[in-house]
């Protein structure tokens, strides 16, 4: 484990993505004040990144409660069994990885403005610095088959993860 990942694992549990939501939450209020002077073609970038976001976000609730063996009546995010279809065969943190780093991207898109571009890329810092976390977590409750896991899907980079899995779905339909 490098020093980076000591100092990451050292920190209070929620205190990056935290900050990372005040970052955000500060992105998103200015919008209101500083809309209107990025280009129509960044506009509707923001709204894509944004409307990806949402899609990315809500897909994981319904996948761990349909996959991740989640009792009756506890939050999605409860699940026994680890879960490796789906959005995750793409990428291992799609809620609190690349759907906030879309937000952020989205909200700079649409602002155009300096401010937002300098809390957007904070908040992208912390949210990546804490999918390092979000991974010890997954490596603690399924110890190997995690590690596997995360030798098989990217940690944010759904793109990667697309073409990953085209990869090995063609490999396997030719086996």
């Amino acid at each position: 484990m490098n020093r980076f990942q000591q100092f990451l694992y050292g920190l209070p549990r929620y205190l990056l993505a935290s900050v990372a939501t005040g970052l955000t939450i500060a992105q998103i209020a200015l919008v209101f004040f500083l809309h209107g002077n990025s280009p129509t073609a960044s506009k509707w970038a923001g709204w894509i990144c944004l409307w990806t976001a949402g899609i990315l976000a809500l897909l994981p609730i319904l996948t761990f409660r349909r996959k991740g063996g989640v009792p009756k009546g506890k939050s999605y995010m409860e699940t026994t069994r680890l879960v490796n279809s789906g959005i995750y065969a793409l990428v291992r943190h799609p809620q609190g990885g690349t759907a906030w780093l879309l937000i952020n991207v989205g909200i700079m898109l649409i602002a155009w403005h300096w401010s937002s571009i300098v809390l957007g890329l904070a908040s992208m810092v912390l949210v990546y610095a804490d999918t390092f976390n979000e991974d010890q977590n997954g490596i603690e409750k399924f110890g190997d088959a995690y590690r596997r896991y995360m030798h098989k899907v990217p940690r944010v980079n759904i793109l990667l993860g697309i073409i990953r899995y085209m990869r090995f779905s063609r490999k396997t339909s030719k086996e």
